[in-house]
């Protein structure tokens, strides 16, 4: 009996994806944010604290947030309320606030005796590598929200970038805030990344009732 055009049989592999939540990452609650915050605070944890709080405040993707230079945030002896970069995804400027608390954040991890000599906020432990990568920054996010006992997987280093955004939208209903917080060119990036029409379609059906 000839076999040749039997078809080949392979062992079957799980699926990468088995057990994840898979799609856009959630934005963390205001709760969220405090736990972790105090968390990392507790644990003296200099560096991640300024690291998280100018993650949520600059709204960054973490290709760029990664790349923050000291004079991006610092200058005339102290941390700017404002800043400004040019996003290497979209070669567009972007600003950003620098809250009080970030600040401080900040400031005292410049102080850190690691950040003597670094061009860079965020410098590497090795001197081929000027600064942090996104894998480990991804890898400290999910250490973040582990830590707080929400499930790793529903949440990555965007959730990080959408989570103040998501608040200012909830609060304000001001997309076109929300689409120059972002960097983003086009306002129908902006509705797809919040998630906004169904968000209100929910709103608009919660608020019906027969």
């Amino acid at each position: 009996m000839s076999t040749a055009n039997l078809p080949v049989i392979r062992a079957c592999r799980p699926a990468w994806n088995k057990g994840r939540i898979v799609g856009q990452k959630r934005p963390l609650q205001p709760k969220h944010v405090w736990a972790i915050r105090v968390r990392l605070e507790i644990a003296e944890r200099t560096r991640e604290l300024a690291l998280f709080n100018l993650a949520i405040d600059s709204k960054l993707r973490g290709c760029d947030l990664v790349r923050l230079k000291v004079a991006d945030v610092f200058a005339a002896g102290q941390v700017k309320h404002r800043a400004a970069i040019v996003q290497s995804k979209t070669r567009r400027p972007v600003s950003f606030e620098i809250t009080e608390g970030t600040r401080k954040a900040i400031a005292a991890w410049l102080e850190s005796p690691l950040m003597v000599g670094s061009e860079h906020l965020w410098p590497g432990r090795y001197h081929a590598r000027r600064h942090i990568s996104t894998r480990q920054y991804a890898r400290l996010v999910r250490d973040w929200v582990t830590s707080i006992g929400l499930e790793p997987s529903a949440y990555g280093t965007h959730s990080m970038r959408r989570t103040k955004v998501a608040q200012i939208y909830r609060k304000t209903g001001n997309l076109r805030a929300v689409q120059l917080l972002l960097g983003h060119t086009k306002m129908d990036s902006t509705v797809r990344y919040l998630g906004v029409e169904l968000e209100d379609a929910l709103a608009i059906a919660e608020a019906v009732e027969i």
